[in-house]
C-alpha cells in the first residue's frame, strides 16, 4: 500500500512540473488583443560602466514568445532576428526569459567602447500579438558619451524607390568599427546617439534579412567628416567587379534589335556607332548602324508622338446630347491638375540597349554583334559580343520609315474623310448613262 501511494504522489508530482513546464495563455476570460509591453530596460541609456560584465535586458509587463526558431547564435532565431548589437562583427547571445530579453557579445564587452543594442519591433506575446515599437539601449564601457547622429535615406537604384527596411551600417573611421540600424519604410534612417569621429556610411539591401552585408547585395555608400550629420541619398546597386556581357540579342522589329546585358549599365555612358561592329554572317560583310542608345533614351527618342483629339472629351459641341437646349454648350469640366511626385536625382538603372540599322533585316540571316566600350554602373567596361538571328518573318514597327504604303495607294492625309480606313484610293464616280432620244 506503501509503495502504490508513492506512485500516486510521485505521478501527480510530474504532472505538476510537466504542467509548469508548458507556457501556455490562461484559460477563461475575453483574449487579450494588445501586444506586450516594454517596461525597463537595462542598463540606462547614456550609462558608463567601466568593466562591465553583465548583459543588456528588455523587460516586458508579460511572457513574451521565444519565436519560430530557437535562439543557438547563428543569427537564424526568431529572438536573434529582432536584435542589433553595434559595434560587433559577430551574432549576439539572445536569450529569453519569460518576460525578458538579454543580450551580450559573444567576445564579450570591450572597453572604451560605445555600445547601441537595438530591439526591433515584432516582439510576440503568447497569443502571437507583436508590438510595433522597438526600442535602443545606449551606454559605454569607458568612452565619453556619444552625441553625433547620422540621417539620411537609402534608395534602390533598380527601382528608384525608397528601399523599405534597409540595413545602414555606418563605420568609424579609421578603426572601421560599424554601427548598425534598420531604415523605415520609406528608406529613412536616423543612426545615433554614436562616438564623434569620420564615418563611412552603407545602406545595404539586405535581402535575407541577417543584418550583415553580403558581397552580391546592392549598396550604396558615402563618406561623412565629424561635422556633418546629413548623409543625404545612398543609392544602392550591385557592385560589379566584371565588364558587362551580352546575354541575348533579338529582333524588336525591321529595323530594330533588342540587346539585353548580364548587368546594370552607367545609365549616363552614351555610345557611338563607331563603338559598335555589325556583320553579316558567314562572310563578316559589314552592315551600317544608324544608332546604339539605352532603351529608355531609344524610347524617348522614337517613340509615338500622342496626336491631340479633334474633338477633346471636355468639348460639348462634338457630342449630339438630345437632351440639351439646341445651340447651347454645356459647362466643359474644370481642369484638374497634375500632381507629380518627387522626381528622382539620378535616371534609372537599365540593363538594355536598342541598336537600330538604316535598312529592313534580311530575313532569316545571322549577324555578329561586337560593342566596345560598354560599362556597367560600376564603371568597369569592356567588349560584349553576340549573335542575332533574324527570323524568317520579321515583323513592321509603325515608328519606322520602311513600312511604307502598298504602291499604287494613297495614303490618307489627316483630317481627310474621303480615302477609306486603310489607306486604299476612293472607288472613282459612276458616270451617267448616255443620252438616249425617245423612240416615236
Amino acid at each position: 500500500m506503501f509503495v502504490r501511494a508513492w506512485k500516486t504522489v510521485r505521478t501527480g508530482v510530474f504532472a505538476v512540473l510537466a504542467a509548469c513546464a508548458r507556457i501556455e495563455p490562461p484559460p477563461g476570460g475575453p483574449p487579450d488583443p494588445k501586444p506586450p509591453i516594454l517596461v525597463a530596460t537595462t542598463p540606462d541609456s547614456f550609462a558608463r560602466l567601466t568593466g562591465f560584465k553583465g548583459s543588456a535586458e528588455f523587460h516586458f509587463n508579460e511572457v513574451v514568445s521565444e519565436g519560430g526558431a530557437p535562439n543557438r547564435g547563428e543569427g537564424t532565431g526568431g529572438l536573434e532576428q529582432l536584435v542589433i548589437l553595434s559595434p560587433s562583427d559577430e551574432i549576439p547571445k539572445v536569450r529569453w526569459h519569460r518576460n525578458r530579453i538579454t543580450v551580450r557579445p559573444q567576445e564579450g564587452w570591450k572597453p572604451n567602447r560605445v555600445y547601441r543594442v537595438e530591439l526591433l519591433p515584432g516582439v510576440a506575446d503568447l497569443r502571437n500579438n507583436r508590438s510595433g515599437t522597438g526600442a535602443v539601449i545606449t551606454f559605454s564601457t569607458g568612452a565619453p558619451r556619444p552625441q553625433a547622429t547620422l540621417q539620411g535615406q537609402v534608395i534602390d537604384w533598380s527601382t528608384s524607390r525608397p528601399a523599405a527596411a534597409a540595413l545602414v551600417i555606418a563605420s568609424l573611421l579609421p578603426d572601421s568599427l560599424p554601427y548598425r540600424a534598420v531604415a523605415d519604410s520609406s528608406g529613412r534612417f536616423s543612426l545615433g546617439p554614436l562616438p564623434q569621429g569620420d564615418y563611412l556610411v552603407q545602406g545595404v539591401i539586405d535581402q535575407d534579412n541577417d543584418h550583415r552585408a553580403d558581397p552580391r547585395e546592392a549598396f550604396g555608400a558615402a563618406r561623412v567628416t565629424r561635422t556633418q550629420t546629413n548623409v543625404g541619398e545612398l543609392w544602392a546597386f550591385v557592385h560589379d567587379t566584371t565588364p558587362p556581357r551580352i546575354q541575348t540579342v533579338e529582333v524588336a522589329d525591321s529595323v530594330k534589335a533588342l540587346i539585353t546585358f548580364t548587368q546594370k549599365l552607367d545609365p549616363r555612358q552614351r555610345l557611338a556607332t563607331r563603338d559598335v561592329t555589325l556583320r553579316l554572317l558567314p562572310d563578316s560583310t559589314p552592315v551600317p548602324v544608324f544608332s546604339i542608345l539605352p532603351q529608355p533614351v531609344d524610347d524617348s527618342v522614337h517613340g509615338l508622338k500622342t496626336v491631340p483629339d479633334s474633338a477633346p472629351a471636355g468639348d460639348s459641341l462634338a457630342r449630339p446630347d438630345s437632351g440639351r437646349t439646341p445651340g447651347r454648350a454645356l459647362p466643359r469640366p474644370r481642369a484638374r491638375p497634375a500632381v507629380e511626385g518627387p522626381k528622382p536625382s539620378r535616371p534609372p538603372l537599365n540593363d538594355r540597349m536598342v541598336l537600330r540599322v538604316p535598312r529592313p533585316w534580311s530575313p532569316g540571316s545571322r549577324l555578329a554583334v561586337e560593342i566596345r566600350g560598354v560599362r556597367n554602373v560600376s564603371g568597369v567596361a569592356g567588349t560584349a559580343v553576340g549573335v542575332l538571328a533574324v527570323p524568317a518573318a520579321v515583323k513592321s514597327d509603325s515608328t519606322s520609315p520602311s513600312k511604307a504604303a502598298p504602291r499604287g495607294a494613297k495614303v490618307r492625309a489627316p483630317g481627310d474623310s474621303v480615302a477609306p480606313p486603310g489607306g486604299a484610293a476612293p472607288a472613282p464616280p459612276k458616270r451617267p448613262p448616255a443620252y438616249t432620244p425617245p423612240k416615236k
